[in-house]
């Protein structure tokens, strides 16, 4: 919680307007919540964000190529070594005030327990990709940097497939330290144990394929 931001409401003589207010403009975006979770459809790929309703538009081909490479090298690894689940772009994630469909997100043992064939909703996942585009960017960088800290999602990738560089963010509490941005060496999760792979595995096609090799090798 900020609190700068709550120090500064208990300062204030109008503090129980304020809130009356706020628990007034939750609850008509809670209302505006349960619509969406009504209207959504699998067609598209939906988010619920500080109570706007946001349908994505398709995506280029890099953006492409680096999500599904990052799915098909986390999956397989997590497969083989029976670590958890993984899903890639529709799996819809629910937050206490909002809800994303991340690029790619990985479920520990504990959380893919409790998944079922029909669920929709799905927990906050141990580990978030997203990779950035245009149009969702700021969101990656902002909202969502902060909402999967401030909610406990221990590892965060961001991918940039125009520069082929990823950061990777480890939690220390509720925020992420800095992390610089790589263009090669490998990449090291702490979430999925064992699970370590060059850079370039997520942006060249070639390096991608022998690194699933060798993952399915170990099986």
């Amino acid at each position: 919680m900020n609190s700068t931001i709550l120090d500064a409401m208990l300062a204030s003589p109008e503090l129980p307007e304020l809130i009356r207010e706020a628990q007034l403009a939750f609850d008509r975006e809670q209302a505006l919540r349960e619509k969406f979770y009504a209207d959504i459809t699998p067609e598209h790929k939906w988010e619920f964000i500080q109570g706007e309703i946001i349908m994505h538009s398709p995506a280029l081909n890099r953006h492409l190529t680096a999500s599904q490479h990052t799915y098909d090298l986390l999956s397989a690894f997590v497969r083989v070594h029976q670590l958890g689940l993984v899903r890639h772009e529709k799996a819809m994630t629910s937050f206490p005030r909002n809800d994303y469909e991340p690029d790619v997100i990985f479920f520990g043992l504990a959380k893919a327990a409790s998944i079922a064939p029909d669920t929709l909703k799905f927990p906050i996942p141990d580990l978030v990709v997203e990779v950035l585009s245009p149009s969702t960017s700021k969101r990656d960088r902002g909202i969502k940097f902060q909402d999967y800290a401030l909610h406990g999602v221990a590892e965060y990738w961001i991918i940039d497939p125009v520069a082929a560089t990823v950061e990777l963010y480890r939690l220390a509490g509720n925020a992420y330290p800095p992390a610089a941005a790589q263009g090669d060496g490998l990449l090291s999760s702490d979430v999925v144990p064992g699970f370590e792979i060059p850079v370039r595995a997520i942006f060249d096609e070639a390096e991608n394929a022998r690194i699933m090799r060798e993952i399915w090798a170990a099986q």
